[in-house]
């Protein structure tokens, strides 16, 4: 995985995928995903933090954020997820409605995909 000003964000073969919506990925970029929960719809967001290779954080209308940080390890790079509701315009709400312990299964699933796409490119 890689952070470039130049590429699409990310590719899943997942749930979701990402579509830039104007060249370059930078802080203010913004971007579409195609989701399905239940019924597939789109979801517009913005990148809130870039740093080429290192991170990115982007959030959509809710104000919270998604967050990836890249760290240089042995052999490889240690990818670590992070959901942050602090940013949202209802923490509260999101904290009442149990998502942040919910989505702890999410950002797991998310990471053994991203394993896997990478390993298979290297394959």
């Amino acid at each position: 995985m890689c952070l470039r000003r130049r590429r699409v964000m990310l590719r899943w073969t997942g749930r979701a995928r990402c579509k830039e919506l104007r060249p370059g990925l930078s802080e203010g970029a913004r971007f579409r995903m195609k989701m399905k929960l239940g019924l597939p719809y789109q979801m517009a967001s913005t990148v809130k933090e870039f740093e080429e290779d290192r991170r990115i954080a982007w959030a959509h209308f809710g104000g919270h954020r998604w967050r990836y940080e890249l760290e240089p390890v042995e052999g490889g790079t240690k990818v670590t997820e992070s959901f942050d509701w602090s940013t949202s315009i209802a923490p509260r709400f999101i904290e009442m409605v149990g998502y942040p312990e919910r989505h702890k299964g999410n950002l797991a699933k998310t990471l053994e995909r991203l394993e896997t796409v990478v390993a298979a490119r290297q394959g």
